[in-house]
This record gives C-alpha cells, sequence and structure tokens, in this order.
C-alpha cells in the first residue's frame, strides 16, 4: 500500500520541488496529494468534520506544512491536527523565533527550510525512518542556543520531541504520573522489544514485515501509555517493569 503524503504550499515552484525531495527521500511507494491553500488541505483531510478524520482508515502519514498560505497561516492547521496521527513537518522560508518556536508549540514534529540544498531536505527527511525529527541545519543551531543559555532560553518550551515525533509531549517520568503499559498490544510490545535491544525503525519494519511508517505509529503509541518521551526512557522502563 502507498504511504500517502500531503504537500501544503501555495508556490506550484516550491511544491513540485518538495515532491521531488519526498521522492527521493522514501523507498516506498509515494501517493502524494497537493494543495495550494489551507482550506484545500482541510478538505483532502475531512476537517472539520472530526468524526471523519477520526474514523480516517488510510489517513496521511506525513504531512508538509507552509506557514504563509493565501487563506492563513500554516499554524493553524497544525494547531487543528494536534490529534491526527500523521508526521508533521513545517516548510518554509523563515528561520526566525517568532516563526519557529510558535510552530513547535503547535504540534510541529519537524522544521525545514525550503532554502536548503536539495540533497539536503533529502537528508533530514529520512531521519524520519530513524525516529530522529527533521531539523534544517541552521534550525538545530538556534535550538542548540536556546538550550545553552539555561532553563529560561526556551521562553518556556518544554524539549522538542524525539524519535518518534511524540508531539503531545507526555510528562517525563518521575512526576507520579500513572503507568499505562497493561494497554500495550502485542504489535507495540514487539515494536518496544526491538526498541529496546536497539534496533532502528527501518530494522524494525523489516524485521516485523510492516512499513516504517507503521512503526513509528506503534512509537508514538508506546511512549504516550508509558509517559516517557525517549527510546532511552521506554527502554529503561520496560526492564524496570518486566515488560521485555
Amino acid at each position: 500500500m502507498a504511504i500517502k503524503v500531503l504537500i501544503v504550499e501555495d508556490n506550484p515552484v516550491a511544491r513540485s520541488f518538495l515532491c521531488r525531495v519526498v521522492r527521493e527521500s522514501f523507498s516506498d511507494t509515494i501517493a502524494i496529494t497537493e494543495a495550494g491553500d489551507l482550506e484545500s488541505a482541510r478538505r483532502h483531510i475531512g476537517l472539520p468534520d472530526r468524526q471523519k478524520v477520526e474514523a480516517a482508515t488510510d489517513p496521511f502519514k506525513l504531512i508538509l506544512v507552509d506557514l504563509e498560505l493565501p487563506d492563513g497561516n500554516g499554524m493553524e492547521l497544525l494547531a487543528e491536527l494536534a490529534r491526527y496521527p500523521a508526521t508533521k513537518i513545517v516548510t518554509t522560508l523563515y528561520s526566525d523565533d517568532d516563526h519557529l518556536f510558535p510552530a513547535l508549540q503547535c504540534g510541529a514534529d519537524g522544521y525545514l527550510l525550503k532554502e536548503d540544498r536539495f540533497e539536503v531536505l533529502v537528508e533530514e527527511l529520512q531521519k524520519i525512518v530513524r525516529g530522529q525529527p527533521p531539523l534544517s541545519p541552521a534550525i538545530a543551531r538556534r535550538l542548540l542556543g536556546h538550550f545553552r543559555q539555561g532553563p529560561g532560553g526556551m521562553g518556556g518550551l518544554s524539549e522538542p520531541a524525539p524519535s518518534g515525533f511524540q508531539s503531545s509531549r507526555p510528562m517525563p517520568l518521575g512526576r507520579g504520573a500513572p503507568l499505562d503499559h497493561e494497554r500495550l498490544t502485542p504489535r507495540e510490545s514487539e515494536v518496544l522489544t526491538y526498541l529496546s535491544k536497539g534496533f532502528t525503525i527501518k530494522e524494525i519494519a523489516n524485521l516485523m514485515g510492516i512499513k516504517w511508517f507503521t512503526v513509528n505509529d506503534h512509537i508514538k503509541s508506546i511512549y504516550k501509555k508509558l509517559n516517557v518521551s525517549s527510546r532511552a526512557e521506554a527502554a529503561v522502563l520496560a526492564s524496570k517493569q518486566g515488560l521485555v
């Protein structure tokens, strides 16, 4: 089955460029849907009909969103898709704090600059397969600079979502949040076992005979149920609780 990708970009040249980047980034069969504005994007996704969105049996797995669109700001769409099971990546020309941090707060799982070279964007998108957030080099440096400023440097933001793109930012361990490991499905338990042994998302997908986007979905669910935000936390907790 083809992996469904939605590209929300009003500039036809930039949209064509991003289509090429996506096709070059993944070996899977890709089915790309293009939208030139928020209205079109919402229609393709099924918004604002929440029941239709939640009942979708074949949702988009990857969504690239421009921030400046003819009928609004891409952050509006990111906020509306808070519970939508897709990896959501901002693709923009803006690298300033006024765009970067609000986008992350709205649920962006990555942030790429369209001015980057083709091969750089491909390399960053491929990080999804390895469970890492796609970040343009300039954006990664900006985030690092804010971390180095100390606790107040992020302007109140929590840590960016690590591998698995857990945008909901679950409570870290040690804060009294109840564990929910009894609700792990057999598939999730299998994925957790492989994660604990150090396998990458792509390797897990090959071992289980499923798509890497499906593995990514399982990881997001595991993080949420275990109230963790990284592979290391999940592995340690799984070992302590006897889950693997």
